[in-house]
């Protein structure tokens, strides 16, 4: 990355490595304090079997090139509580009751936080006003609530029964898209849409995840497509107050 010139300002500090373990992909970013991209987006194929000593193998190569940064966020595929992950049902049983924060922290020698993945890309894109609601579609399905712009953590409606004996994920989930095609998917997804806002009635609902790009059905105007990497862009939200 080219020097600021006198004419051009440096990058904001602190910078927030961003880091989104995926059960498909990992990826990581720099970011600067105003949220603005300091890297190229780099990624990996997430290893198997992806117990917490390979995928974190794999996380000390990808951000190597990235250059410095003082604090690290990270979104993972599960439920983390104080930087803990409790499940991780499309990585390794081994990560139930991993430090991560901690093994994060004690790596890269920077203070470390974690959240669940759905709630970290959710951050990257909610308003803040009123109920929003993000679902992610990738390797599962995640989910996250906001109530005013206050994360609600560890909603895993992903694995709650749906329909014909199926989970959200089972519904909808990559292995579905593989298995029944995009056109058979895409109406799953309508399907989905349609049960949740009743339940939980958001003011905006956000379809995101790898596989958002594939949705093509007419949805509801209360309902908007994001970008994938969103889910590194709200890294800078877990330290929101913390540079006041």
């Amino acid at each position: 990355m080219a020097p600021a010139s006198p004419d051009r300002p440096g990058p904001r500090t602190p910078r927030t490595l961003c880091i989104d373990i995926g059960g498909t992909g990992l990826k990581a970013l720099v970011l600067d304090a105003a949220a603005a991209p300091q890297t190229e987006r780099v990624r990996v194929e997430t290893p198997r079997p992806a117990t917490p000593g390979r995928v974190l193998r794999a996380l000390w190569s990808l951000v190597e090139p990235l250059g410095s940064f003082e604090r690290v966020s990270v979104g993972f595929p599960g439920v983390v509580v104080n930087g803990v992950t409790h499940t991780a049902p499309n990585l390794h049983p081994d990560w139930a009751g991993f430090r991560l924060a901690h093994a994060l922290k004690d790596r890269f020698r920077r203070p470390t936080r974690v959240l669940n993945d759905a709630g970290l890309q959710g951050y990257g894109v909610v308003q803040g006003r009123g109920v929003e609601m993000l679902l992610t579609l990738g390797t599962g399905m995640g989910c996250a609530l906001f109530n005013d712009g206050v994360y609600v953590p560890n909603i895993e409606l992903a694995h709650h029964p749906f329909r014909k004996g199926k989970t959200y994920e089972e519904y909808v989930g990559a292995a579905a898209m593989a298995a029944v095609g995009k056109k058979r998917w895409n109406r799953r997804v309508a399907r989905v849409v349609a049960q949740v806002l009743p339940i939980f009635n958001p003011r905006r609902l956000y379809l995101g995840g790898g596989n958002a790009k594939h949705v093509e059905v007419d949805l509801p105007r209360e309902v908007h497509l994001v970008a994938n990497i969103a889910g590194l862009l709200g890294g800078i939200a877990l330290w929101r107050g913390a540079d006041d």
